[in-house]
């Protein structure tokens, strides 16, 4: 038999009476952090005023928080959400109601679609508050997502699930979870949170390596002055290939998981792969109409 990967880390960070801070909460903060200081460095290599930063992550975190739980819950689960009194408040809390009263859980169950309009709507409401262009605002962010992706499936990770298919490779994961077992035996399976993790970094510094290229290759058109400065950023770009690549990715990596809910079993494409499929092509659409334009919005 092969050595596969014993997977079954602690859920928990730590733990005081009844609040608990789990890993994967605590790989989103960190996701979000990274966000912060790479989007701030972007502002001001932009010269966009510090005033105008200093309020986005707020728009952030709310936008892709409510969105992505919003998201779960309509998609995945409304079934349970959306028919019970209980249900509708565990939308909005992050609780979990058991035999023992409430339970401080963090929000168990965000779906990155509604994630990402969240963000989308949060992000528009800050760049009309604060009078900025909307692509210019979505492209910064853009460029830093993919690494706060690759953090919340490090999450996933961490809690043993969004699991994939049972296989025999050898980098195969034994998860300890019910979900992950078959008639009470640990069965060797993908590691889906792994892959996408690893993708999300890869397509994170790739887009980090266009906008250094990009931002050379402005510096030095301005400085001969012997035709118009294009600029990628504003132009749709970014949120084109961030967006295009992560869910491109996303439908193709779901043919190697288990479905999360039981309605996707009887599925030919599972509900991330059907939600995926508009994502990729709208995305599709602004990367190649952006690289056109390459021009900064006014």
């Amino acid at each position: 038999m092969l050595a596969y990967i014993d997977w079954q880390p602690n859920l928990e960070l730590f733990s005081i009476g009844s609040f608990s801070l789990r890993w994967y909460s605590m790989m989103w903060v960190i996701g979000l952090l990274f966000a912060y200081f790479i989007v701030q460095r972007l502002y001001k290599q932009q010269r966009i005023a510090d005033e105008k930063f200093e309020p986005l992550f707020l728009y952030c975190f709310l936008g892709t928080l409510i969105g992505a739980r919003l998201g779960h819950c309509i998609f995945y689960e409304p079934g349970y959400y959306l028919t019970s009194k209980i249900g509708l408040m565990e939308m909005f809390l992050p609780m979990h109601h058991t035999v023992e009263g409430w339970k401080f859980t963090g929000y168990e169950g965000l779906a990155s679609h509604g994630g990402t309009i969240g963000l989308f709507i949060g992000l528009l409401l800050y760049a009309r508050k604060y009078k900025m262009g909307l692509w210019t605002v979505i492209d910064n962010v853009a460029i830093a997502t993919p690494l706060t992706c690759c953090c919340i499936r490090l999450g996933n990770l961490m809690n043993s699930e969004i699991i994939g298919n049972v296989t025999d490779v050898p980098w195969a994961f034994l998860f300890h979870t019910r979900e992950a077992m078959i008639d009470g035996q640990l069965v060797p399976r993908h590691p889906a949170q792994l892959y996408e993790a690893i993708a999300y970094l890869l397509i994170f510094f790739v887009g980090l390596w266009i906008y250094h290229w990009d931002t050379t290759r402005t510096q030095k058109q301005s400085r001969a002055k012997t035709q118009k400065t294009t600029s990628l950023v504003g132009t749709s770009f970014y949120f084109g290939y961030c967006v295009f690549t992560i869910f491109l990715f996303r439908f193709f990596v779901e043919f190697l998981k288990k479905e999360q809910v039981a309605f996707e079993q009887d599925m030919p494409l599972d509900m991330g792969q059907l939600l995926s499929i508009p994502f990729v092509l709208i995305a599709g659409y602004a990367m190649w109409k952006g690289w056109g334009k390459r021009n900064p919005e006014k």
